[in-house]
């Protein structure tokens, strides 16, 4: 009698990209492959900056077209943008995108209603201007907000219109900086004091729940035979991410890579200190429990904008010439949220140089190499960092996602943090994505049991950290002016 294989269709989308892979699983096997990719590029209207939302969801029918009879379909994406919906369940216009300028000076205003102290003490969310919050509290005028039923989150739209049932994932919810991490559940009280109204957003579920099935009309454009249920899944990617680190134990790191870079721990219960909120660390809620303790970093987006400012030369030459470059020459800090906003990047990153009194990179090649030191420093900075407030320490980093194809990075986070560095899956999202629909079926046990069956499955690089680690500390007091 053969083994029960099942197969998954896992909608990841990503702030530059959307992808929709399939994953095969048995007793023991997990493969993943690509079935279609898009792009997701943002649009700017004389309004502000926008998704291509219904372009997002051509790509989701598409990708489910080219994924062929799937047992289940599962959908992450990234945080805290949302549609809003009005009576009759239509979308009111393309969601704000979260790089939009409409946040500026609005956290100010909700700090002399909810302090940051306290709001910190309810939520545990780190500060960033564009917490779904922010975005509430700026749109409270809007015409859009007041005519909305319904607020939905970007991966809740997406399931809604491939099921006609709308919900709230919880992973996600945690980043609105809304939700109570203790009890898992809204803060009905800052919601309120700040002038939220929780009605908008739909019932919360939990990853593995159902969400529907495909309807009629989706299931007849894909191609699709039904019913094809759609499961909640850790609709935020980076809590899919998270869950498909292949640790062993609890004495572990994780940097998830991408646009951003996620640097944090995998916790039990929320770290809710002063200390914490200081040190812009964030609670974001993950499967089974658990907490993801971590703080934002810029990420990949610095390069990202450099390489669209130079006419997208091929990356792999350019990292090449980046390694020849002389180590630690100029950093920047990649959290300043001075390079949040798209455009000129090469200019504001040398700026950055000159205005700190370091020497100021010219060539792709140094100012590739100022941002990849740069990266590594501020993963050092936010592990070590973790580790102390969270009192856990950990023996190893794991680096998911797009950052581990790029080999000078993870070399230099393994050199900065001084620990070994374990580099994969690249798919990490994708794969969490698929690992909770295969709980559904039961083809795979707990965190612990799915993280054994990656470690198998899927291909793992490893990185030991070269030289000390003073260099690095010489360079991050530089940073801090000392």
């Amino acid at each position: 009698m053969s083994a029960v294989v099942r197969s998954y269709a896992a909608v990841d989308l990503g702030a530059s990209s959307g992808r929709v892979m399939v994953g095969r699983v048995g007793p023991g096997s997990l493969e993943l492959a690509e079935a279609h990719r898009f792009v997701n590029r943002p649009v700017r209207v004389p309004e502000g900056l926008r998704w291509d939302v219904l372009a997002l969801h051509g790509g989701v029918l598409e990708g489910l077209r080219a994924a062929g009879q799937v047992d289940s379909v599962g959908i992450d994406s990234w945080a805290v943008d949302y549609g809003l919906l009005d009576r009759d369940g239509a979308l009111l216009g393309n969601p704000v995108h979260y790089r939009d300028s409409r946040t500026e000076g609005v956290a100010e205003k909700v700090w002399a209603t909810l302090p940051a102290e306290q709001l910190y003490a309810a939520t545990g969310l780190q500060y960033a201007p564009f917490n779904t919050l922010y975005q509430l509290v700026a749109a409270r005028e809007s015409a859009q907000l007041t005519a909305a039923e319904r607020l939905l989150l970007i991966p809740d739209l997406l399931s809604y219109w491939l099921t006609g049932e709308q919900g709230t994932e919880l992973t996600n919810a945690s980043t609105t900086q809304l939700i109570d991490p203790r009890t898992r559940e809204w803060s009905y009280d800052v919601a309120s004091r700040v002038g939220v109204d929780l009605g908008l957003f739909a019932p919360l579920r939990q990853p593995g729940d159902p969400a529907g099935a495909l309807r009629p009309e989706v299931l007849e454009e894909t191609g699709l035979r039904g019913p094809v249920p759609v499961t909640t899944v850790g609709s935020h990617d980076t809590a899919s991410a998270v869950a498909a680190v292949p640790a062993d134990g609890e004495r572990f790191a994780y940097i998830c890579t991408g646009t951003w870079s996620l640097a944090g721990l995998e916790l039990a219960a929320p770290v809710l200190t002063e200390a914490g909120r200081a040190a812009n660390f964030t609670n974001e809620l993950g499967l089974d429990g658990t907490v993801r303790y971590l703080r934002n970093i810029m990420g990949l987006w610095l390069l990202q904008e450099c390489v669209r400012a130079w006419g997208e030369p091929e990356l792999g030459p350019l990292l090449r010439k980046a390694a020849e470059v002389p180590a630690l020459r100029s950093v920047v800090d990649a959290g300043d949220a001075a390079f949040l906003a798209p455009g000129r990047m090469p200019e504001r990153i040398a700026e950055a140089c000159r205005t700190s009194g370091q020497p100021v990179p010219t060539s792709p090649a140094e100012i590739t190499r100022c941002i990849l030191d740069s990266l590594a420093l501020a993963h050092r900075r936010a592990i070590e960092d973790a580790q102390r407030l969270a009192d856990h320490p950990v023996d190893v980093v794991h680096i998911v996602g797009g950052g581990t194809r790029n080999d000078l990075l993870c070399q230099l986070t393994a050199d900065a943090c001084g620990l070994p560095v374990v580099a994969g899956p690249t798919e990490a999202a994708a794969l969490g994505n698929v690992l909770v629909q295969a709980r559904t079926h039961g083809l795979v046990g707990d965190l612990a049991g799915a993280r054994r069956l990656l470690t198998r499955t899927q291909p793992l690089t490893r990185y030991e950290p070269r030289g000390d680690t003073a260099r690095w500390r010489a360079a991050q007091a530089r940073l801090a002016g000392g």
